[in-house]
């Protein structure tokens, strides 16, 4: 059974979240703080919690603004549904059911009470007492009315008694008058009242379109029994009448049957949070006294616990018994022989247990194939102490809370997990609040797969902020959750929309973060100050290529980093993967600053931070890149966009064409020329470029050649 939509009203922040759509394996609700994440995963537990899971309290969990409507008597907690939810059937629900349920999807719900409703959609009609039904029953009734009485008048004309023989005629003494007696008069036989009447009682009150049922049916199905010894078997009308009849009063046992035994399939809903954590230190017989008194001190340590001894396959009584047990006498081999079997058993469950902690965390914790044996969990039995060390690959153990906090956090989710796998989470909708949160960033990523594969088995709906747990192809399974006021309440998108931009900064990040990752796939790198420059490169580049003066190195990957300030930080952050990398700076002062960045300087060396200035042999005093193209840019410029400075930059040749551009055009834009440069490009080759541009851009190629080939 899986869950395909919900539904969440009138519980603490949320009003109504309409109907939205789950995934059949993995849903993220991404949203920001405070919108109402973690209240719908609550609500949504409360569809079937597990046991000692507290249910709606009214006082608590209706929204407080209208609580009001309480005390002034307006609403009843028994009208009021808190969460609603469609499952689709898997084959082996439907197998559990009669035939024709093979499309049906089953509806419930919990009410601020904790009563349940549901229903049955796509299935056989509940039967309803209908207009036909009641002709057939008033038809159905006449033809056994007619029966029954025409049985009741041959009963009085024959009344079963043998024909007498009249004897001969005698004489007989005349006999004298006898007074008159009043003699009682006979009621009739019980039985002899009309089946319609019978009828009439059975369906007083029943008004048309009035649900059928289960009681309905099994006193209209008694009146039935009652009357079949009058349908003649031979009138074929009346038996399929009466069979139709038959077939009505099974339909709502059968109705109900379905909906019992879809109310037991349901899934349990299981919310794992953050405060849950297995200790690393637990005294036994505290913990089975605390157990057996029922007196926890705090619920979420006592569930870790639990469930670690779950996992291990002995109770708290069981494992601190063991470690009171006292060594037999030598002479009782017997003896000797229980109590060393019953320490094997200890020892075998717990190594067992900790070989598959170890397998499951190894898969996130240490993904890096160089260092396999990284990182053991273990589980140790001291006395009345269960200890849970990390043995390190030096072979040294470490108390459990003495590593990170997300690795404890690992440790606590597949405790938890594995402990309920063969009860709860064999039929379970896992509800995972912030998974992952004290986990490195590189981390989640990891355990992005580990929560693919538990959806593989189990149902799973968590929430995050973070990107890393959003993959890029999971966009279609992301629900915006959001609040823009407290009058509307929570509400769940199912398309990537929402009126607060805040709701998809962690699909952002993501994307970001994707986006930033390409960066790093090419070993050539070459760091520009601007887009604009990227062009200028590409587009001459190519023409010196197609006319075999040079060309720049098909594995080099350009990127460009928004200014001069940042292709330090973009050129330190690949060097620092190991990839080749070359800076392009331009020679005036935001360059200059730039390219004197110590930083920038050892990450790269001095041959690997290029400057404009390197290339460029004509007389401007801070040339950038655009000097290199200084004679075609001014005439670009003057007869495709119309800005003529080309007597200002004759007159001023010791300042930067962009200079020029700048003081004379308002609004002047680097990103314009460029795009009007690219386009000249694709109608001219490299001939057409002056000499000494030809002979600028062939030494800037050279130079960013050699220092990335």
């Amino acid at each position: 059974m899986r869950l395909v939509a919900a539904r969440i009203q009138k519980y603490r922040c949320i009003r109504d979240t309409g109907w939205f759509d789950i995934e059949p394996a993995k849903t993220i609700f991404v949203g920001a703080n405070e919108a109402g994440k973690t209240a719908i995963l609550q609500a949504l537990q409360q569809l079937r919690a597990p046991e000692g899971v507290a249910g709606f309290d009214s006082l608590r969990d209706y929204p407080r603004s209208e609580y009001s409507d309480f005390t002034v008597s307006r609403v009843d907690p028994e009208s009021v549904d808190v969460v609603s939810a469609r499952f689709r059937l898997d084959p082996l629900d439907v197998a559990e059911l009669p035939p024709g349920y093979e499309d049906a999807t089953y509806v419930c719900g919990r009410r601020l009470d904790n009563s349940s409703w549901h229903r049955i959609e796509g299935g056989p009609d509940r039967p309803v007492y209908t207009a036909e039904l009641d002709d057939d029953l008033g038809d159905l009734a006449a033809y056994v009315d007619a029966r029954h009485a025409a049985a009741a008048q041959t009963e009085t004309e024959q009344p079963g008694q043998p024909e007498q023989v009249e004897p001969e005629q005698q004489d007989v003494p005349e006999q004298q008058d006898v007074p008159e007696q009043d003699v009682p008069e006979q009621a009739e036989p019980e039985g002899d009242a009309m089946p319609s009447g019978d009828l009439a009682t059975v369906t007083s009150g029943w008004t048309e379109s009035v649900t059928l049922t289960v009681d309905m049916a099994a006193s209209l199905r008694a009146w039935l029994d009652q009357v079949a010894p009058l349908v003649d078997e031979a009138n074929p009308i009346e038996t399929e009448r009466y069979g139709r009849l038959i077939a009505v009063t099974e339909l709502p046992g059968v109705h109900e049957q379905a909906l019992s035994t879809l109310a037991a399939l349901v899934p349990v809903f299981i919310m794992f949070s953050n405060y849950t954590r297995v200790r690393p230190l637990i005294h036994l017989h505290h913990l089975a006294t605390r157990l057996e008194s029922n007196v926890l001190d705090d619920d979420q340590y006592d569930y870790g616990n639990v469930c670690l001894m779950k996992l291990l396959g002995f109770s708290a009584r069981e494992l601190s018994d063991l470690g009171r047990v006292a060594e037999p006498a030598a002479h009782d081999a017997d003896a000797l022989r229980r109590y060393r079997d019953q320490l094997d058993r200890r020892a075998y469950q717990l190594n067992a247990a900790s070989v598959r902690l170890t397998n499951e965390i190894r898969r996130v914790w240490s993904p890096n194939p160089d260092r396999p044996e990284a990182d053991r969990l273990r589980v140790i039995a001291d006395g009345q102490y269960l200890k849970v060390v990390v043995e390190d690959e030096l072979g040294v153990e470490i108390e459990l809370d003495q590593r990170s906090e997300g690795f404890q956090w690992l440790v606590s989710f597949f405790t938890v997990f594995f402990a309920e796998s063969a009860g709860k989470h064999a039929n379970a909708i896992l509800l995972l609040d912030e998974p992952g949160l004290s986990l490195h960033g590189l981390k989640q990523r990891s355990f992005r797969s580990t929560l693919s594969r538990l959806a593989a088995r189990s149902q799973t709906i968590f929430t995050t902020h973070s990107p890393f747990l959003v993959g890029p192809d999971e966009l279609d399974i992301v629900r915006l959750v959001e609040m823009t006021d407290r009058t509307s309440g929570t509400k769940v998108h199912t398309t990537i929309k929402a009126a607060d931009p805040v709701s998809v900064v962690p699909l952002q990040e993501s994307l970001g973060y994707d986006l930033a990752q390409s960066m790093f796939t090419e070993q050539r790198n070459l760091v520009l100050e601007r887009l604009s420059d990227h062009w200028y490169v590409e587009a001459t580049a190519h023409l010196l290529r197609e006319a075999a003066i040079v060309g720049l190195h098909d594995e080099i990957a350009m990127h460009s980093a928004g200014g001069a300030g940042k292709v330090v930080y973009y050129a330190t952050i690949l060097h620092a993967s190991k990839l080749k990398v070359a800076a392009l700076l331009d020679s005036d002062a935001a360059g200059d600053n730039a390219a004197k960045q110590d930083r920038l300087v050892r990450s790269l060396g001095h041959k690997n931070v290029l400057r404009s200035k390197d290339a460029y042999t004509g007389k401007a005093t801070k040339p950038v890149i655009e000097d290199l193209l200084r004679e075609t840019l001014l005439n670009v410029a003057a007869y495709d966009l119309g800005w003529d400075v080309r007597s200002a930059a004759a007159s001023q040749p010791d300042r930067s064409v962009v200079e020029i551009f700048a003081d004379a055009v308002p609004n002047f834009s680097r990103y314009e020329l460029a795009k009007a440069y690219v386009r000249w490009t694709r109608s001219h080759k490299a001939e057409d470029l002056t000499v000494a541009e030809q002979v600028q851009w062939e030494s800037l190629v050279d130079l960013i050649n050699s220092a990335l080939v």
